[in-house]
């Protein structure tokens, strides 16, 4: 299908100083003193920002762990603890995706109702609001009944912009930690520009987030962290399995061609969908974290927290490190072709710092790499980037 070309990208949601970033170099990210003096002032700044804005998140996050805190000084659950992280640090280790992260064994039975108003007005367009039961079994044996016991997080959620001449090549979008409002990413993503674009267009909520939040849920996401590690490593299973529902569903109404991106929390799981299921033709992560235990190890106070949980409990830090392993991207290799691979990052990002998206980079065989001198949330330039991921879609997701 020929693809339409669109009016000018429309100005960001957030007004942001227009000044570019670049593709890496051969050698990776730039150095400090090859930045121009605007760009190492925005860097600077929006670095400053967004130490603000995860001190905040991480005193949240420190709020979501005390009770695996508490659970630390009961013997029982450091054993059953220790049991989990020596069950995945086992799968990390055999490294095979395909045992990592079961394909579903059945199709979803998806519903599909109109969205609201402002959604079809803010798309120009027709959007459905889909929803349909998980068939997600904990990987781990030992957690099954305590994740079939999540009934909201167990109806999975999606927002589908569809064409009426349909199908037409899909992007998939996966939204960060605490960020699932549709609204929101599709006004971050400039999502109706795509559409008009000749995209269909499908926003996911990943598991514990929007309406998959348990109740009485104190913040959307409150559920990926407030389990323990093992309780992370199912939530990122489970993100894998029901997004592979959804693409189960685009592949019966007639959808050949699927281009995945998402940002932070989703950019990591998106990394780690493109190593698993082969029908995403092409992959953007986006302020990507691929070590989640190092990156908090910097996050003031949750990283207090933790070291005060793993001590009460004698953790093995090499165990830990062995069964983060088993949902990073790191850890598999890719499957979309090197030059279906596109990752993006923000060299002010202190949330996902940029040495996380180089260290993917690195991992992806040097694939294109994209910077801008902006933050996790401030994406200064971002016409700059969308146009960048434009060209790069537009060569295979269109004749």
């Amino acid at each position: 299908m020929p693809r339409v070309e669109p009016e000018p990208l429309p100005e960001p949601p957030i007004p942001v100083p227009d000044v570019p970033g670049a593709d890496a170099t051969a050698r990776g990210l730039p150095r400090r003193v090859d930045l121009t003096t605007r760009q190492r002032l925005l860097v600077d700044s929006s670095a400053l920002a967004d130490l603000a804005l995860r001190t905040s998140i991480a005193s949240l996050l420190s709020a979501t762990m005390v009770p695996t805190v508490a659970g630390a000084l009961r013997r029982s659950q450091s054993r059953a603890e220790r049991e989990h992280l020596e069950y995945y640090a086992e799968l990390a280790a055999a490294a095979d995706p395909h045992r990592a992260f079961p394909a579903p064994t059945e199709p979803p039975r998806v519903s599909s109702r109109a969205a609201n108003p402002v959604a079809e007005w803010f798309a120009h367009g027709n959007v459905r609001n889909l929803r349909f039961h998980s068939t997600f079994q904990a990987v781990n044996p030992a957690l099954r009944d305590q994740c079939r016991g999540y009934v909201r997080n167990n109806v999975v959620h999606a927002q589908h912009w569809r064409h009426h001449d349909g199908p037409r090549p899909t992007l998939c979008v996966i939204h960060g930690f605490m960020g699932s409002a549709y609204l929101f990413n599709g006004m971050f993503f400039s999502l109706p520009w795509f559409y008009r674009s000749g995209y269909d267009v499908m926003l996911y909520t990943l598991p514990f987030h929007g309406r998959r939040a348990e109740k009485y849920s104190p913040f959307s996401g409150y559920g990926y962290f407030a389990h323990g590690f093992s309780g992370f490593a199912e939530a990122m299973a489970q993100a894998v399995h029901d997004f592979r529902s959804v693409l189960d569903y685009l592949e019966f109404t007639g959808v050949d061609r699927i281009a995945l991106t998402g940002m932070s929390l989703g950019g990591y799981t998106s990394a780690l969908i493109a190593s698993v299921d082969d029908r995403i033709q092409a992959v953007i992560p986006n302020v990507p974290v691929v070590t989640p235990d190092r990156t908090v190890d910097e996050w003031f106070p949750a990283n207090k927290v933790v070291a005060l949980r793993d001590r009460l409990a004698g953790t093995d830090s090499a165990l830990v490190d062995a069964a983060t392993m088993y949902s990073s991207p790191l850890n598999y290799r890719p499957i979309p072709a090197k030059d279906r691979r596109l990752i993006i990052a923000g060299l002010g990002d202190r949330l996902a710092p940029p040495e996380q998206a180089e260290m993917l980079w690195k991992h992806w065989d040097h694939c294109a790499f994209h910077w801008f001198p902006g933050n996790h949330v401030l994406h200064v330039s971002q016409p700059d980037y969308l146009r960048r991921m434009t060209r790069f879609l537009g060569e295979f997701m269109f004749d």
